[in-house]
């Protein structure tokens, strides 16, 4: 991988008051060397899309606990294309049912992490898509 650290945007949308989780997870990135922005609670799509282009971030994590996971998911990764920004990917966690799962990846969830996963595994999974991402851009 580059030399640029991996920049990652983890975003509360919505009414969802509680963030320990992606405080959690913000600071295990930090931890294992990623540049992190937190967005903080309450956030709008459209302020968490733009916090990602201005801060050149290689993805947005999406913490939600609220139950309105799909509609947050739609319209932030229809942005991001609508902005021309499809590259940041986009992954999430937090309260979401398995069987809702499939319907988040369909719409270009990279992956989601329910409660209880092991830090290292969010790691891993994004430092190796970062790459996977920054192979594909080198190349074209």
């Amino acid at each position: 991988m580059s030399d640029r650290k991996i920049r990652v945007v983890v975003a509360k949308p919505g009414l969802d008051g509680h963030d320990r989780g992606a405080k959690v997870i913000a600071r295990a990135f930090r931890d294992a060397g990623m540049e992190v922005i937190y967005t903080g609670l309450r956030q709008t799509p459209e302020q968490i899309v733009q916090t990602a282009i201005q801060e050149d971030a290689d993805a947005i994590g999406i913490s939600i606990l609220s139950g309105a996971h799909e509609h947050y998911f739609k319209v932030i990764i229809d942005m991001l294309k609508e902005r021309g920004a499809e590259d940041i990917i986009v992954f999430g966690g937090g309260v979401i049912p398995e069987s809702d799962v499939p319907r988040l990846l369909e719409l270009g969830a990279g992956a989601i992490f329910g409660p209880g996963t092991p830090t290292g595994e969010c790691i891993k999974w994004l430092e190796e898509a970062v790459a996977e991402k920054r192979k594909k851009e080198a190349s074209n």
